[in-house]
C-alpha cells in the first residue's frame, strides 16, 4: 500500500474519489485522469444520473455505492479523494487513514481547527499523506502576485487585498446555506478558505484577526457577506472581502507596495473551463491579453503579462508525494492555521473587536484581544 513513508514508482496510483458532484465531476476527476502517475479507479456515488455521467467521462472507473463498500476493501486502493459535503470531510478522512490509505480532502478540511488537528496527527502517526485540496494556490492571478513579490517588483509590500465577491440574491437551498454545524455552512469556510490560505501562504502567520461577519440575503441562516482584516507577523496587512450580494465586484485582487502596486480583476480561467468540460492540454490555464492586471503607480501602470493557471500541479504533487516520497502539495497544518484564523474571525465579530492570536499564528490557541 502506498505512504508518505513508503513510496513506489513502478505502478501509478490507484485513485477513488468520494462524491461525483461539481467538486468531484469537474475537479477532481479530471485532474486525477490527466495526471501521469495517477489512475482513477472508483467513484462514489449511488445517483444513478451521476453514474451514467461517470460512465460517459470516465468509462474505466467503476462506481461505488457507498464510501463503506469502498474502504472495506483498502487493498485495492492507494488515495482516496474526499470530494463531498463538508459534514462528511472528517469521518471519512479518519475512515481512509485508519484502513491504511492516503488521503486529499477538499477544502475546508474540517469544521474546527481541532478536528483538523486530530486528523493531521492519525496521518503522522500513521505515515500517511494528508492533504488539503487549496487549488487556489495555482490560480494565475495568485501565482503572478506571488512572482512579482518574490521579484521585488512591488517592493516591500504593506497592505493585500483580495476579493471572492458574487452577485446570488436569492437562496439556492444547497446543504451550503444550512445553519447545522455539521455542514460548516456559510460563505467564511466556503470562500474564507481560499482567501485565508492565500494570504497565509503570501504573507506568513497573522497575529491579529478583526472581522465582519453579516448574513444579509432574504431567508438566509449562515453568512453570506464578510470582511476580514489580518495582520501578518511580517507587517502586512491582508483585506479579505467575501460575499454573495455584490452587485458589482471589486478587484479580485490589489497588491500595495512602497515601489508599485499590481490589481487585477475578473476570476482565474481554470474553474470555467472545468465547468464547460475541458481538460487540461496545452494552453490550460493562459489568461487573454485583455484579462491582464495592471502593475505600476498612477498613470504609469501598464498591462503585466500573467502566468498561467496550474491546478494540474496539485495532482502532480500528489503523484510525486506518493510516488517519489516528495512532500504533501499543501502541508495540512497549512490549513489547520487557516481555521484558527477563522474561529478567530467569528469571534471577532461576535464580541466586536480584534482577536490576538499566539506568535505562530497558526495552530495556537488565541489569545486576549484588544477592543477595536
Amino acid at each position: 500500500m502506498t505512504s508518505a513513508s513508503t513510496p513506489h514508482t513502478d505502478l501509478p496510483v490507484r485513485v477513488a474519489v468520494v462524491g461525483y458532484g461539481l467538486a468531484g465531476a469537474a475537479f477532481h476527476t479530471p485532474l486525477i485522469a490527466t495526471t501521469p502517475g495517477l489512475r482513477l479507479d472508483a467513484v462514489v456515488t449511488a445517483d444513478p444520473g451521476r453514474r451514467e455521467q461517470l460512465r460517459e467521462e470516465h468509462p474505466r472507473a467503476r462506481a461505488v455505492d457507498t464510501a463503506e463498500q469502498l474502504l472495506g476493501d483498502p487493498e485495492a486502493l492507494d488515495l482516496v479523494v474526499i470530494a463531498s459535503p463538508n459534514r462528511s470531510h472528517v469521518p471519512l478522512a479518519r475512515a481512509a487513514l485508519e484502513a491504511g490509505l492516503s488521503v486529499v480532502v477538499d477544502k475546508p478540511v474540517a469544521g474546527t481547527a481541532a478536528e483538523a488537528i486530530a486528523l493531521v496527527e492519525l496521518a503522522e502517526a500513521r505515515g500517511l499523506m494528508l492533504t488539503v485540496f487549496q487549488n487556489r494556490r495555482w490560480d494565475a492571478d495568485f501565482l503572478t502576485v506571488r512572482r512579482l513579490i518574490a521579484d521585488g517588483a512591488l517592493g516591500r509590500v504593506h497592505r493585500f487585498e483580495s476579493r471572492f465577491e458574487r452577485w446570488r440574491p436569492e437562496l439556492t437551498g444547497r446543504w451550503q446555506e444550512s445553519a447545522d454545524p455539521v455542514d460548516v455552512g456559510g460563505i467564511l469556510p466556503d470562500l474564507g478558505s481560499h482567501l485565508i490560505d492565500q494570504a497565509l501562504t503570501l504573507f506568513g502567520p497573522a497575529v491579529q484577526v478583526y472581522a465582519e461577519v453579516d448574513t444579509r440575503r432574504d431567508g438566509a441562516v449562515v453568512d453570506d457577506d464578510v470582511f476580514l482584516a489580518l495582520t501578518h507577523a511580517g507587517g502586512v496587512r491582508s483585506h479579505l472581502w467575501m460575499s454573495s450580494l455584490a452587485g458589482r465586484p471589486g478587484p479580485r485582487m490589489r497588491v500595495l507596495g512602497d515601489r508599485s502596486a499590481y490589481t487585477v480583476y475578473g476570476m482565474d480561467p481554470q474553474e470555467e473551463a472545468l465547468r464547460a468540460g475541458r481538460r487540461p492540454g496545452p494552453g490550460w490555464g493562459e489568461v487573454p491579453e485583455a484579462d491582464r492586471g495592471l502593475l505600476g503607480t498612477g498613470d504609469g501602470a501598464a498591462a503585466h503579462p500573467s502566468l498561467p493557471g496550474d491546478y494540474p500541479a496539485f495532482y502532480a504533487g500528489v503523484a510525486r508525494a506518493l510516488n517519489e516520497g516528495a512532500p504533501a502539495p499543501v502541508d495540512p497544518r497549512d490549513a489547520v492555521a487557516a481555521l484558527v484564523v477563522m474561529e478567530a474571525a467569528r469571534r471577532s465579530a461576535a464580541e466586536g473587536r480584534t482577536i490576538t492570536l499566539s506568535a505562530d499564528g497558526g495552530t495556537g490557541t488565541p489569545a486576549e484581544g484588544t477592543s477595536r
